[in-house]
């Protein structure tokens, strides 16, 4: 089996989902050649797993990116060049998010608005800044179609941002973190149509309820099994897919 993509980028890998994916990328028979493994504080306490699971492979490489200051991920830009030296960034995986479970009686407007800095707003904007990077992979495959191992962005998302399924799961209002993740997956869809003709694909990917510090260990699935599933649904994507809402089996969901 050939790799996913010889570069990728996961925001938020210290901890859930993001580390699962570096884990799992670099544990692969065919790993990428380059895993970027950003957080905001690589060094600090938070970062301990991380750190301890680059010592392993030579292939994960920190990098500080604080996804909501624009100086930080400039900075990620930088430091993600200088190990591609004249090659570009395949694949792009917007992990980071935070979680909210506001009401309307309880909603914070302070706290509306950083949700949706986090969860909507450092999605596109990391998007902007590695987009010449993405680029320049997109170019220089020599190849035809979409898929991740040419150029892809990917959107960590989740069900609980679908306005279909909204009315189906009432008992959790989430406000700020449904909103946002509405948004983003609007982002999602206008960036599959502004960046398809230039090679570059852009899905989003809900990974299901996963026992992480967001999903509580009340959620069925491990971040193992999310995990494995994920990576499957990204080597499949393509043409037709740039632009879907699909979870973690491959499956689509309504926006």
């Amino acid at each position: 089996m050939s790799a996913l993509a010889r570069s990728v980028l996961v925001t938020g890998s210290n901890r859930g989902i993001g580390l699962e994916l570096v884990r799992q990328l670099a544990a692969s028979p065919q790993p990428p050649q380059h895993i970027f493994a950003t957080c905001r504080d690589p060094e600090g306490p938070r970062g301990k797993a991380l750190r301890e699971l680059a010592a392993q492979h030579p292939s994960i490489k920190l990098v500080q990116l604080d996804t909501v200051n624009l100086a930080s991920i400039r900075g990620a830009v930088r430091a993600v060049e200088s190990h591609l030296k004249d090659q570009g960034l395949n694949l792009l995986i917007n992990n980071a998010g935070v979680s909210s479970h506001a009401t309307l009686r309880s909603l914070d407007l302070q706290e509306m608005l950083s949700i949706f800095a986090t969860n909507a707003v450092g999605p596109i904007q990391v998007a902007k800044e590695f987009l010449p990077l993405l680029d320049k992979a997109a170019k220089g495959m020599g190849k035809e179609g979409l898929s991740c191992s040419r150029a892809a962005v990917i959107n960590v998302s989740t069900k609980l941002g679908s306005i279909g399924l909204c009315l189906g799961v009432l008992e959790a209002p989430m406000y700020p973190y449904r909103a946002s993740k509405a948004a983003q997956n609007m982002v999602t869809r206008c960036m599959a149509a502004e960046l398809r003709d230039q090679g570059i694909l852009c899905t989003a990917i809900h990974p299901g309820w996963v026992k992480t510090d967001m999903g509580t260990e009340k959620a069925p699935l491990t971040v193992e099994q999310s995990v494995r599933g994920i990576l499957s649904v990204l080597a499949g994507l393509s043409q037709e897919t740039s632009g879907a809402f699909l979870d973690w089996e491959g499956n689509s969901l309504p926006w």
